[in-house]
C-alpha cells in the first residue's frame, strides 16, 4: 500500500512539474500589485492586460497594447511625481478594441464586465487622428519601429520579411482589423516584396493557416513563439526588445530602415475624461524626462 501511494504521489508530482513546464512562458509578465490574497493562476485566470484598482479610480488610462511593458515603472514614477493619485487603473488592449469600448462605453472579459470611462488614450497617429474630436488635448510622447521576433538560434533562418512568405513558415501577424500595426506591417510586406508578397501572407498562407491572424498581439505572438506553434512573427521593435530583456528564449531580426514603418505614438485627453485634472496632469507627465527615460529603457525611440 505504502509502494502504492508513493507512486501515485510521484505521478501527480510529475503531472504538475509538466504543467508548470507547458505553462511556464504565460503571462503576466509584468509585476503584479500586491494584495491579502494573491490569485494568479497561469494558462486559467491571469488577466494580463487590466492594471492597478478598478474600484474607485482617480485616474483611468487606456493604452495601446504593446505599451504594456512600460506601465509599471510609468505609474509608480507618475505617483511619485503626484502623490495626490494613489488608486489607478489602466487596460492595455489592442487599441481598436479600446476605442470600441470606448464607442460603446463597456467591454466584458470573461465574467468581468468594466464600465470605467478613460481619462487619458493613447494609439498611434492613424487611430488618433481618426479619433481627434473625442480630445481636448493630444501629445506625441514616443516612436517605435518594427522587427521580426524569432525563437532564440533562429532555426528558420528568417532574415528579412520576405522570408515570411515562404511555404510552411508559420506566421504570427496581428489581425489589421483592430490592431493598428497589422496595417502598418502590410505596409511593409509591400515596401519589401510588393503587392505579391503582402497577398502570399495575408491571402494564400491564412487559407493555408501557415499565418495566423492575433487577437492580442502582444501577448499572443510571443507565446506562439515561445511554445513553438509559429516561426516568426513581425512585432513593434520594443516587443522582442522586451521579451529578451526578461530573459526569455527570443531573438530579434532587424529590418532595413528602406522597408521598415515608424510608429509615432500620441496620448488623448478626452473631452469627457471623468478625471480632468487627474488627465491632464498625466499627460503633463507623459512629455516629461522621467517618461521618456522609461520608454527608452524598453526599446522604444523618443
Amino acid at each position: 500500500m505504502k509502494r502504492i501511494l508513493l507512486s501515485a504521489s510521484l505521478i501527480i508530482s510529475a503531472i504538475a512539474t509538466a504543467s508548470a513546464q507547458e505553462l511556464r512562458f504565460d503571462p503576466p509578465w509584468n509585476k503584479p500589485p500586491e494584495s491579502s490574497v494573491m490569485f494568479t493562476v497561469p494558462g486559467v485566470d491571469n488577466v494580463p492586460d487590466l492594471f492597478g484598482d478598478i474600484n474607485d479610480p482617480q485616474l483611468v488610462v487606456f493604452f495601446a497594447g504593446n505599451q504594456f511593458m512600460c506601465i509599471d515603472d510609468l505609474l509608480t514614477a507618475f505617483k511619485q511625481a503626484y502623490p495626490q493619485y494613489t488608486r489607478i487603473f489602466a487596460e492595455t488592449l489592442p487599441p481598436g478594441i479600446l476605442a470600441k469600448q470606448i464607442e460603446g462605453g463597456s467591454i466584458t472579459i470573461g465574467n468581468m464586465r468594466i464600465t470605467l470611462k478613460p481619462d487619458v488614450y493613447t494609439a498611434g497617429k492613424s487611430r488618433i487622428d481618426q479619433m481627434m474630436p473625442l480630445f481636448s488635448r493630444t501629445a506625441v510622447y514616443a516612436y517605435n519601429k518594427l522587427a521580426i521576433m524569432v525563437p532564440k538560434g533562429n532555426p528558420k533562418q528568417v532574415h528579412d520579411l520576405r522570408d515570411l512568405g515562404c511555404n510552411g513558415l508559420r506566421v504570427a501577424m496581428p489581425n489589421p482589423a483592430w490592431e493598428g500595426i497589422g496595417r502598418r506591417i502590410e505596409e511593409a510586406y509591400v515596401k519589401a516584396g510588393g503587392e505579391p508578397l503582402r497577398s502570399k501572407i495575408m491571402n494564400d498562407k491564412v487559407k493555408d493557416s501557415s499565418t495566423y491572424l492575433t487577437y492580442i498581439h502582444h501577448r499572443q505572438t510571443a507565446m506562439r513563439i515561445l511554445y513553438g506553434q509559429s516561426d516568426a512573427g513581425p512585432v513593434w521593435y520594443s516587443e522582442a526588445y522586451y521579451q529578451q530583456m526578461i530573459g526569455h528564449p527570443i531573438e530579434l531580426v532587424s529590418i532595413p530602415d528602406k522597408e521598415n514603418i515608424a510608429a509615432t505614438y500620441i496620448a488623448g485627453e478626452l473631452k469627457a475624461a471623468p478625471h480632468p485634472q487627474a488627465a491632464k496632469d498625466f499627460m503633463d507627465f507623459l512629455s516629461s524626462d522621467a517618461a521618456k527615460k522609461i520608454y527608452r529603457k524598453y526599446g522604444f525611440s523618443i
